[in-house]
């Protein structure tokens, strides 16, 4: 599986990491039961403007992945992590989130969030070796889960 990264400024590049988006949320919508996630009301526009570094992983020409992330200070914080649902427990979220961290060796902290009721991406974050900080309500009912992994 080759990680290659996605100039998210191109329109033709944003709208396949769109699509991708929409459809990786669109799983994690159905497994929390809230269909008013960020994520699937984005535009072309928002996510062009993001100001995250982006990766993918491809699949026979197909987008089957995408991590993006924000690097402040010593901290990589980890915004997005989607695969597409034909590509689901094939290692690529696995494949990307630890790219992430090769890709940025110097950070010694790492941050990632997810839905508290998304028990496969909570397990990833905890098998990779993030440690669960906490939980958080950032809008009624809807709690995420905040990890971290520290080096160094």
């Amino acid at each position: 599986m080759t990680v290659c990264s996605l100039d998210i400024t191109r329109a033709d590049v944003a709208a396949r990491v769109l699509d991708l988006q929409r459809q990786s949320y669109e799983v994690e919508a159905a497994l929390i039961g809230r269909r008013d996630l960020p994520p699937l009301h984005e535009t072309l526009e928002d996510l062009r403007a993001c100001g995250e570094t982006f990766f993918g992983v491809f699949e026979r020409e197909q987008l089957a992945g995408a991590v993006s992330y924000k690097r402040l200070g010593d901290t990589v914080d980890v915004h997005r992590v989607m695969v597409r649902p034909a590509y689901f427990r094939r290692g690529v979220a696995r494949t990307l989130v630890t790219f992430v961290e090769t890709c940025e060796e110097d950070a010694r902290r790492f941050v990632v969030s997810t839905g508290s009721l998304n028990a496969p991406a909570k397990r990833l974050y905890a098998h990779l070796g993030f440690r669960e900080m906490g939980e958080r309500e950032v809008a009624p009912g809807l709690t995420i889960t905040e990890f971290e992994k520290t080096r160094g």
